[in-house]
């Protein structure tokens, strides 16, 4: 193998998720030098909606209109959950500055002033969340409202049916219909994928077939949901274009993964990430990670090609078992890249409750690191295991992310709290990377 590539830099992100990502994006805005690491993530299978909180408490599994209300009324019942330590005014500020990035890069997200929208999911079933991409907010507006509406699928794509999603909605929706229809040029494909529609609907002339055979179904709908298929690069020009060709509001329904929302998301970030003077180098692995002077130095490979990385804080946002941070054997739960101690229940019988369905959840499920005020993991003495080593995300302990329905503003929040953390201790000069 060739010598290794040196990189110095005052930042690095280990993970390229939600929170890393995001972790990217607030280094540069506070002037680091950053470098992030990580390979395929789980943003592949985000449906698109960002969840602040949806569900409180979990065992009574209450639906969240306020999320924050919600978010105080957690952290009054589980002083230990991240949310507990941020302020409100970070939490909100650390969206402010994700969505304002989001619609300079030409892919918004839209929100109500402080409240829970509800959306309808690809079942039927219907989802409470904090922000939606604008190619879904029509479907708020059109549910809120129970327009007259069609709902489209396409011969050959799976696990999406709009014939399910109205008969599930038929007695609150009694306006809602559905029509299947062939999608223009894939008569002679047995099957197509959502991501090839949505790329070949960044071309102008597909756009003019589909809203060509759409048209004659519009008749008296006043909204017409489709797959979450309006673009892969250009979903506001193809979401315009088909309004104006139709006549009528057009939105996506959260589709199931693979998802052209969760690309599109992965995307926009690496274009502002790049734009903003981060380094990025998602296909590299960390094979070797070690404390180095004031800060670390990690070893990455990728095949024939290797870098040397010297760095003064890093941030762990590994995830949990999906993205690699956490690993389990047969006796205990561990992490990773430094063997953190993991907090866990005290025996593995304890990681599930008997039933499956249990309403409080499993255990295993709120497995994680411990940290400080400053989102720094913990050793096994309960001291700070490295001044200048953070963790954000789902990787952190004492949070139920997907059944309390807090994934998006888990990932956002701790890891602009992180970088914070490491700005005001460190106060480090600009880098190079």
């Amino acid at each position: 193998m060739p010598e290794p590539i040196a990189i110095n830099t005052d930042f690095t992100v280990i993970g390229a998720g939600m929170a890393g990502l995001s972790a990217g994006l607030f280094a540069r805005r506070r002037g680091l030098g950053t470098l992030v690491v990580g390979g395929p993530s789980e943003l592949a299978y985000a449906a698109g909606p960002w969840d602040l909180l949806g569900v409180h408490p979990i065992e009574q599994r209450y639906l969240v209109t306020d999320p924050w209300m919600g978010i105080e009324a957690l952290v009054k019942d589980l002083p230990k959950h991240p949310y507990a330590r941020i302020r409100e005014g970070d939490l909100r500020a650390a969206f402010a500055v994700v969505l304002e990035a989001f619609r300079e890069a030409g892919y918004p997200y839209l929100r109500l002033p402080d409240g829970n929208c509800e959306v309808i999911t690809s079942v039927g079933t219907r989802k409470r969340t904090y922000c939606l991409p604008h190619t879904m907010w029509n479907g708020v507006e059109a549910w809120r409202d129970r327009v007259p509406c069609l709902l489209v699928d396409f011969q050959g794509l799976k696990d999406f049916s709009a014939q399910q999603i109205v008969a599930t909605l038929a007695e609150r929706w009694p306006d809602l219909h559905a029509r299947t229809v062939v999608f223009p040029d894939t008569e002679h494909l047995p099957e197509v994928s959502p991501e090839f529609l949505a790329r070949c609907l960044d071309l102008p002339e597909v756009r003019a077939k589909l809203a060509k055979l759409l048209l004659p179904l519009v008749e008296d709908h006043e909204a017409i949901g489709l797959p979450a298929i309006l673009g892969h690069h250009h979903s506001t020009e193809v979401v315009a274009d088909l309004e104006m060709r139709l006549g009528v509001p057009v939105f996506e329904v959260p589709s199931p993964p693979v998802s052209v929302p969760g690309l599109r998301i992965r995307l926009t970030f690496e274009k502002l990430l790049r734009q903003r003077g981060a380094r990025l180098l998602l296909d590299d692995r960390v094979v070797r990670i070690g404390p180095h002077g004031d800060g670390f130095q990690l070893f990455l490979e990728k095949g024939d090609r290797a870098y040397v990385v010297n760095t003064r804080g890093v941030l762990l946002a590994t995830g949990r078992f999906l993205g690699g941070g956490l690993s389990a054997d047969r006796v205990r739960v561990r992490e990773t890249l430094f063997d953190l101690p993991v907090s866990q229940p005290a025996h593995r019988s304890e990681w599930h409750r008997k039933e499956l369905l249990d309403p409080r959840g499993h255990p295993i499920n709120q497995a994680g690191l411990e940290v400080d005020a400053q989102f720094r993991p913990l050793d096994q003495a309960g001291a700070v295991a490295f001044p200048t080593l953070f963790a954000a995300g789902s990787v952190l302990a004492h949070q139920d992310w997907m059944r309390m329905k807090c994934g998006a503003g888990l990932a956002i929040t701790t890891s602009y709290a992180a970088v914070d953390a490491f700005v005001g201790l460190s106060r480090p000069a600009r880098g190079e990377a």
